[in-house]
């Protein structure tokens, strides 16, 4: 499972404090220990408050950079902090992300050649979010032809379904799985499958159980990289085990100990 650490977001309280203060030494801490508890990548997005939002993404994308070579996941709207990030990243850039509408593609397609991003994309299009797995797909083949289209490799595109919170959209949650599922048959090599799990659990009284259940039914459906809080043991114990389970993983004693020193 490829994992893009979720916590260098300023949505997050402390985050948003460092931000407002510079204070790199939360935004690095925050980079080490999510590495260092499994994450391959960290999603970077500078949050709804910052006054500059290309300002801050350079200071957070340098700030990280000085205590890491990792893959940053730049996580804007904005084409010009997009390119910003981008152009700082030391090591491979993704591009977090693009959505299914003409003008989004447009937009954002043309920096994965520039910079050799990775390319997140969201089965959204100008209607919004489909609420059945047929629909989603519809818009993945429309994503995945746009960005094969612009060469890029098929091994560098994440499909993220899109799961919305379950409290106010419980019917999403089994289209969504249907969706991974559906997205393997799309190419041969298939792109890969990508979710944001944290959002299935919003407003939900124990989020930690929410997320993890959800982990281990996406893991069964054919997930193949998801965007979390690789800090939560529960989550990631229950990733490791999913993928274990489905025989993705040797077993032993210490399979556990084992994924995480691979």
């Amino acid at each position: 499972m490829f994992i893009i650490g979720e916590r260098i977001n300023g949505m997050f309280g402390d985050v948003a404090q460092a931000i407002k203060k510079k204070d790199k030494k939360v935004i690095q801490d925050l980079a080490k220990k999510q590495l260092e508890s499994g994450a391959n990548a960290l999603d970077v997005n500078v949050g709804p408050a910052a006054d500059n939002p290309l300002e801050v993404m350079e200071w957070l994308v340098n700030t990280i950079g000085e205590v890491s070579d990792a893959a940053l996941a730049i996580d804007t709207t904005k084409a010009d902090v997009m390119e910003a990030g981008l152009k700082l990243c030391k090591g491979k850039s993704i591009i977090n992300s693009v959505q299914g509408s003409q003008e989004k593609m447009d937009l954002f397609l043309p920096l994965a050649g520039k910079y050799k991003s990775a390319v997140i994309c969201l089965t959204i299009n100008e209607k919004g979010i489909p609420g059945d797995a047929a629909s989603r797909t519809e818009i993945a083949v429309t994503l995945l032809t746009a960005c094969q289209e612009k060469g890029i490799d098929v091994n560098d595109i994440f499909i993220d379904a899109v799961i919305l919170p379950v409290s106010a959209t419980q019917e999403h949650s089994k289209a969504v799985l249907e969706t991974i599922t559906q997205i393997k048959i799309l190419s041969d090599p298939p792109p890969k499958t990508i979710l944001g799990l944290s959002n299935v659990s919003q407003k939900a009284s124990d989020r930690s159980l929410v997320n993890s259940t959800y982990m281990s039914m996406a893991v069964s459906a054919g997930l193949d990289a998801a965007i979390l809080d690789p800090m939560d043991n529960t989550l990631m114990n229950t990733m490791i085990t999913a993928e274990l389970l489905l025989g993705k993983q040797i077993y032993c004693e210490n399979y556990i100990e084992a994924y995480k020193k691979s």
